[in-house]
């Protein structure tokens, strides 16, 4: 019984930390979203790059949350990235980033319900698109597909995943091995733009 409570108790602190850290880091996007930094490519470059050592780390967050709080074109994160730090290394942080996001927004989606999606993406794009997800085999391939299809609204789709009957477990399957074709597709496409045109 006091084990239980225990476990409980350190749930409980963990869910309020990481709380925390989501709030903050989510005022710090908002704060530099209202400056102006990612208004365009050169003010969204300059803002990861005064991070310094933790520019890869910035870029990993800022593309998360914009899974989470679709504000900023995830594309423009790509684009950055691949400036920045190359075609490899800008695939493996946006990679991890929306990748993150995407299972933490299926996650929000499911505790909380349609109405906390509903005043995430609106309730607009709720209705637009709700009819589609149903969690079934037919659901799970429009899902795996639309993820490899270039600004495709994958991040809704995420959102209404985690309100379908679909288990997190296939959820996990799919966004692992078909978000990185669509990522390494603009990673490298930009790659081979920057190379030609800017080099």
């Amino acid at each position: 019984m006091e084990y239980a409570k225990s476990v409980r108790s350190i749930k409980k602190c963990i869910s309020i930390l990481v709380l925390a850290i989501v709030i903050t880091l989510v005022f710090f996007v908002i704060k530099a979203y209202m400056a102006g930094n990612f208004s365009s490519q050169s003010a969204f470059e300059n803002y990861i790059r005064q991070f310094g050592v933790f520019a890869p780390f910035a870029l990993i967050v800022i593309q998360l949350l914009q899974v989470i709080f679709p504000v900023i074109p995830g594309v423009l994160g790509s684009i950055v990235g691949v400036a920045l730090f190359g075609s490899l290394k800008s695939f493996i942080f946006n990679y991890i980033g929306i990748t993150l996001g995407s299972i933490i927004s299926f996650l929000l989606a499911r505790k909380y319900g349609a109405s906390f999606v509903k005043k995430i993406i609106t309730e607009e794009k709720y209705e637009k698109y709700i009819g589609k997800f149903e969690g079934g085999k037919g659901y799970a391939i429009l899902l795996f597909f639309t993820l490899l299809i270039p600004l495709a609204p994958d991040d809704i789709f995420c959102y209404l995943s985690g309100l379908s009957k679909m288990s997190f477990k296939k959820f996990l399957c799919i966004i692992i091995f078909g978000k990185p074709w669509c990522i390494l597709a603009y990673s490298y496409g930009f790659g081979a733009f920057f190379n030609q045109f800017l080099k």
